[in-house]
């Protein structure tokens, strides 16, 4: 059993809280991302679960076990650090069997396990070589292989793939994914890669200022974020905000009132009627038109970039700055005008003053624990 949960957990370094009173639950078999931007406290709750870091209050629990005073040894936990921390003077074989000596393992374990986790990292012919003799990725391997053949509890991985060139972290990245689900190993993932975590995880925890202010499937924080920070951190580009205003229109629904202009609001909002609001919107669920019709907002081209599979416009409405995504046939001269269709079904609705989204049926509660 490796379920793992966190107790209002608490850490600080001085005056810094790094962790402040984190709840989180993770299931046996749970593959859980932790992300967020630099110095949010990812990394040292991590630490705080591996037994490298001791919590100032709260609990930490692993399979239903208190591990908050456990050394690491005693944890049942296996770690892959961003580093890779391989041994130079040992070759692959010793390296993958390093902790499985320090357990005490037989001969015969020892070499099953190496040679079967070699084998499932594609490593199999590099275990006479040194870290020297091979590359950046097969030395990110050899790190994963040492910490799955020690069939530890829990899985921890500290930005693993974040020392890797763009293609080889893409490569690792659906290697990785495949291999955790073959293995059903309960992981907690730590990255401040958006794309990593959205596309790997089962679930993501996203943290900022040492807490948790969202916990759900990837699609869910990226359609449905519970605030700006969430919506202005997730996606690339990250989602437009906008301030609107909602009123009422004679003969027919509410309308959004914009900078640069009006349109229907749609159903959904009718019980916010009458409210100053932030819009919130990702740049794909625009739709660009080159001529002007009903319900839909005019603006200016700024920059162009085409990326292959679409092209990314900036764009200015009134005093707004929004990125809008097109077809890659769509290039229209900077300085031109277009005109943008906001799709009212997948706008985002936030309070201009706590930046908290207004509907939050999808949005889980600062520091909630997953049931």
């Amino acid at each position: 059993m490796a379920h793992v949960r966190f107790e209002a957990v608490r850490k600080t370094f001085g005056k810094v809280v790094a962790v402040d009173d984190v709840d989180l639950e993770v299931e046996d078999g749970d593959f859980v991302v932790l992300l967020g931007p630099s110095g949010c406290g990812k990394t040292t709750l991590l630490r705080c679960l591996a037994g490298l870091e001791k919590v100032d209050s709260g609990r930490v629990l692993i399979g239903g076990r208190d591990a908050t005073d456990l050394p690491p040894r005693r944890r049942r936990i296996a770690m892959v650090f961003q580093s890779y921390a391989v041994f130079p003077h040992l070759n692959v074989y010793k390296n993958i069997a390093f902790g499985l000596r320090m357990q005490k393992e037989r001969k015969a374990v020892i070499r099953e396990r190496v040679e079967s986790s070699a084998k499932l990292l594609h490593i199999e012919n590099l275990l006479d070589r040194y870290p020297s003799q091979i590359s950046g990725g097969q030395r990110q391997r050899v790190a994963v292989a040492r910490a799955i053949a020690t069939k530890a509890d829990v899985l921890l991985m500290d930005e693993p793939l974040s020392n890797l060139d763009a293609l080889l972290r893409m490569e690792m990245r659906a290697e990785l994914k495949a291999l955790l689900r073959e293995l059903g190993s309960t992981t907690i993932y730590v990255t401040h890669d958006q794309v990593e975590a959205l596309s790997m995880g089962d679930r993501i925890a996203v943290m900022n200022a040492g807490r948790i202010v969202q916990l759900d499937s990837p699609l869910a924080v990226y359609d449905h974020p519970s605030d700006t920070f969430v919506g202005g951190f997730v996606g690339t580009p990250p989602m437009n905000f906008l301030s609107a205003e909602i009123v009422a229109a004679d003969g027919a629904g509410p309308v959004v009132n914009l900078s640069g202009g009006s349109f229907p609001a749609g159903d959904s909002a009718d019980s916010l009627t009458g409210r100053k609001l932030v819009l919130g919107i990702r740049a794909e669920s625009i739709v660009v038109e080159r001529q002007p019709s009903d319900g839909l907002i005019e603006a200016k081209v700024i920059v162009v970039e085409p990326l292959g599979s679409h092209n990314l416009l900036t764009v200015k409405s009134g005093e707004d700055m929004l990125k809008v995504s097109t077809s890659p046939r769509l290039f229209p001269e900077p300085d031109s005008s277009v005109w943008l269709r906001m799709d009212p079904n997948h706008i985002r609705w936030m309070d201009p003053e706590t930046g908290a989204a207004v509907d939050s049926k999808v949005a889980a509660p600062q520091n909630a624990v997953a049931q």
